[in-house]
């Protein structure tokens, strides 16, 4: 087996492709598209998501505290690249996007309706770390679609056609390969 030595870079990946949404008191909302986003703790339960400073979501964030992580799914994929590559300085991207601002429970900022999952977030820490600042948050709510559920209000998440984001490709998730822990169940 032969290997090559890469610079270093971000090869990580799959990693999910969310749309954050956030709000200024007084002003329309904004949806930002974030490939850095991850789980970090459990008890209590926090996510991070690191934004570039100049990007317009970034402040908004900074100064309100607040934002909401919309897992998107191959329904949603289009408005998910439009809202990371469109500026909010410049397009309302609920509008252009023809996307739903659903109120929040915990949170002022509106999550995304067309969204199966809204992951209501407080900020707790920002960690400047170069070309990202880190936001650590605390997920405060949790909504989901109620059309989700089955019969016995089981919330089939897998079952959504969730969207993952590769070396620049969105990409459905599909294939179930296992389930944690099967490598040492007994037969």
């Amino acid at each position: 087996m032969s290997r090559q030595a890469w610079k270093p870079g971000n090869m990580l990946y799959p990693v999910p492709a969310v749309m954050v949404s956030c709000a200024r008191p007084g002003e329309e909302p904004n949806i930002v598209t974030i490939a850095w986003a991850g789980t970090v703790n459990s008890d209590p339960p926090m996510v991070s998501v690191s934004v570039r400073p100049e990007r317009y979501s970034h402040d908004i964030i900074k100064e309100t505290g607040e934002f909401v992580i919309n897992l998107t799914t191959k329904d949603t994929v289009f408005a998910t690249d439009y809202c990371g590559v469109k500026s909010g300085r410049d397009v309302d991207k609920f509008e252009a996007m023809h996307l739903t601002p659903c109120p929040s429970v915990a949170v002022s900022c509106p999550g995304i309706a067309e969204s199966p999952v809204c992951l209501e977030c407080r900020v707790t820490q920002v960690i400047p770390l170069g070309s990202h600042d880190m936001f650590l948050a605390e997920i405060v709510q949790v909504t989901v679609d109620e059309r989700y559920l089955d019969e016995n209000g089981k919330f089939h998440l897998n079952d959504l056609g969730l969207v993952a984001y590769s070396h620049g490709e969105y990409f459905l998730l599909g294939e179930k390969l296992g389930s944690f822990g099967y490598s040492v169940r007994k037969k």
